[in-house]
């Protein structure tokens, strides 16, 4: 059998968590529509235990970040297994950008269980003296949706202190995935993903992965996934594994395309700022205001306007009218760039800012 080792990330997302390869198995991994399993054998109740097509998925993905990977039913629902068990009182540092289902799951920990938080931005130096100090060091970069991109090398690779506090250092590597940063690889602990973007690519399913390097983080997260029945669903883990096949084929793409878009972009009158880090596939660009940004959005025929990311399709949406995003820049367009031609989507989208 192949194993990580062998491949390229861009082959191992085809050719990772395939059947044995046995005469007469089929090609790809099936769904496995079952919830229970007769007794007599490890796997028992799919709550529990890992089923077939999440093993394959898991695989994939493991072998993609370089640790061993955890299913759950929700981008939202991985986070939360991250932060499961925490003490009272525990010592949180997030980004003062970040996605604000993760800022509302810390607020409500600190309301409920005295969790301190403490919110820096991206690019603060002061990142790498937090780890070793506080309990977790939760970073995301490039950063949703103002798209800052933090010193991982620096932060990841930091000393974890000792004594009472030893930090465990998240990384939200949904924006990049794993075929443009490999967090584990700087030093990270734990990476996060909502699969539900550009890991399932097709706008159809909610899913969640947690990487993650030590034995003993594994096993905390499988505890929380089945204390708590977050469990991904068959059908969902099935496609999100047929989406992941195609990810460096669409990444590639919508990637290529955001760098045509985000020049053109920077040189319309109507666009006040362009926010791209040099990779990935999302774009943010500011307008004069909320005005003409819903305008905007509102003028495309070919993009859509949609909330949630990482497509087939190109998307964008004013950031600031969402809850919860108050502190971003009122004008701000969150766009994510899908496979559709550059010039079909610069056609639309200038059509849209000349209106």
């Amino acid at each position: 059998m192949i194993e990580p080792s062998d491949v390229t990330p861009a082959t191992w997302a085809i050719a990772g968590g395939r059947p044995s390869g046995a005469p007469g198995e089929p090609l790809n991994v099936p769904p496995v529509l079952a919830s229970t399993y007769l007794l007599g054998a490890e796997r028992i109740y799919s709550r529990n235990e890992s089923t077939l097509g999440w093993e394959a998925f898991e695989d994939v993905i493991g072998g993609l970040e370089g640790g061993t990977a955890i299913a759950f039913s929700s981008g939202m629902a991985a986070a939360a297994a991250v932060l499961y068990g925490l003490p009272s009182g525990a010592h949180i540092v997030l980004p003062d950008d970040c996605y604000q289902g993760v800022a509302e799951l810390a607020t409500a920990g600190a309301a409920a269980y005295g969790w301190q938080l403490e919110r820096l931005a991206v690019t603060d130096p002061a990142w790498p003296d937090r780890v070793g100090r506080a309990d977790v060091v939760w970073l995301e970069s490039p950063s949703n949706p103002m798209l800052e991109v933090a010193d991982l090398a620096a932060i990841c690779g930091a000393p974890r202190g000792g004594g009472a506090t030893v930090s465990r250092v998240v990384v939200d590597n949904t924006f990049a995935t794993p075929l443009l940063q490999r967090p584990l690889e700087l030093g990270a602990d734990v990476v996060v993903h909502s699969a539900t973007k550009f890991i399932g690519g097709h706008s159809d399913l909610l899913l969640g992965v947690v990487v993650a390097r030590a034995e003993e983080h594994v096993a905390q997260l499988r505890t929380a996934r089945a204390v708590a029945g977050a469990t991904p669903g068959a059908f969902e883990t099935y496609l999100a594994l047929r989406g992941v096949r195609t990810l460096p084929l669409r990444l590639e793409r919508a990637s290529s395309t955001a760098v045509v878009l985000a020049e053109r972009l920077g040189a319309h009158p109507a666009v006040t700022r362009v926010r791209y880090p040099g990779f990935g596939a999302i774009v943010s660009f500011e307008l004069a205001g909320a005005e003409p940004a819903d305008r905007a959005c509102a003028a495309t025929r070919l993009i859509r306007h949609a909330t949630s990311l990482g497509g087939v399709e190109t998307s964008m949406e004013r950031r600031n009218a969402q809850p919860g995003q108050e502190h971003i820049p009122p004008g701000l367009i969150r766009m994510s760039v899908g496979c559709e031609s550059a010039d079909d989507l610069w056609r639309d989208l200038r059509a849209a800012l000349d209106a």
